[in-house]
């Protein structure tokens, strides 16, 4: 990539992180008084930890969106086919079921994050860890029984719901849908603190995904011990987003829109300006969509829905796209 490229893209990333200040910006200051000191205060008091949720999602999604598209190879799939955004719902759905919606693990959102984080945590260490190696690191066959196990955990959780008493399934269905609007920001140091450590965890790995590109062949005579590089990535990956949705629920295409919106601004192969690029879309895409909800809808439609909906039609522009090439 010649340099002429390489300083359009910095531009770029420098426009796009005026956008993702202007949206905080915009979030923090839209309908308060600075004037009333008290009054702003709390505002900044009930914003701000929303921000901050946002800024870690938009980084842990953003950044593991990319990651796995290069270990995949394709530009098109997206980490939620991993499973975790459905075992998410099973969890809180099982939790309610055999537990009640006023027990100690459902009415308490720091247990209800830790059960949730661990869970996720264990099943994406153990279960994909081990397929992996059982399927001679084929990723293809991982993302395969991630799709199957996606269906399987939603199935279950579809028969629980079924089954479950009306009012208890009124009070699940508030967790079960990612919104902003009630953030715990006791848990957002422990989650900044938990993507942190997944991100020095992997420091090696991710400084060779630009080799990773290449190819197996390619990036083994490079000297890269491949499968074990794809193995750890691929569990960051999901850890990453256990996290982000134990953090604020599932949000599906998220990861889709913002890390292909990268990919077509920036035009690069350097990941760390793909994964830059992504996060700040992913910035100025939630903060825009949840400053919409609070001030035009009035809170009445989560932000996860209107991403869905747009993630849907982009996906479908993706395919038809790339058909026509």
């Amino acid at each position: 990539m010649n340099s002429t490229a390489v300083r359009a893209n910095r531009r770029r990333l420098m426009l796009l992180a005026v956008l993702a200040l202007l949206c905080a910006a915009g979030y923090l200051l839209v309908n308060t008084d600075p004037g009333n000191a008290r009054l702003f205060a709390y505002s900044m008091k009930i914003r701000a930890p929303k921000l901050a949720a946002m800024a870690l999602t938009a980084v842990s999604i953003g950044g593991a969106s990319i990651v796995f598209q290069t270990i995949i190879n394709n530009t098109i799939v997206t980490p939620c086919l991993l499973g975790m955004n459905t075992l998410y719902t099973l969890i809180h759905t099982a939790v309610v079921f055999f537990l009640g919606s006023s027990s100690i693990v459902a009415s308490n959102a720091n247990l209800a994050f830790g059960v949730d984080v661990i869970l996720m945590g264990i099943t994406a260490t153990l279960l994909y860890g081990w397929i992996f190696r059982k399927t001679k690191h084929n990723v293809l066959y991982v993302l395969l029984v991630g799709t199957v196990l996606a269906s399987f955990f939603g199935s279950v959780q579809t028969t629980l719901t079924r089954v479950m008493d009306p009012n208890e399934y009124d009070a699940l269905l508030s967790s079960l849908v990612a919104s902003f609007s009630n953030i715990n920001s006791e848990i957002l140091l422990f989650s900044a603190l938990l993507l942190a450590g997944v991100a020095f965890a992997l420091r090696r790995e991710l400084a060779l995904l630009d080799v990773l590109t290449l190819g197996k062949e390619q990036a083994i005579n490079l000297g890269v011990d491949y499968d074990r590089c794809i193995r750890r990535l691929l569990l960051g990956v999901t850890l990453c987003i256990a996290v982000a949705t134990a953090m604020v629920g599932p949000i599906s295409f998220l990861g889709l829109i913002i890390a292909n919106l990268s990919r077509q601004l920036l035009r690069t192969y350097r990941h760390s300006q793909l994964v830059a690029g992504s996060a700040l879309f992913g910035m100025a895409v939630l903060v825009g969509g949840q400053l919409i909800v609070e001030q035009v809808y009035s809170y009445a439609v989560p932000v996860s829905v209107f991403i869905t909906v747009g993630g849907g039609v982009y996906f479908l522009y993706l395919l038809v796209a790339r058909k026509k090439v």
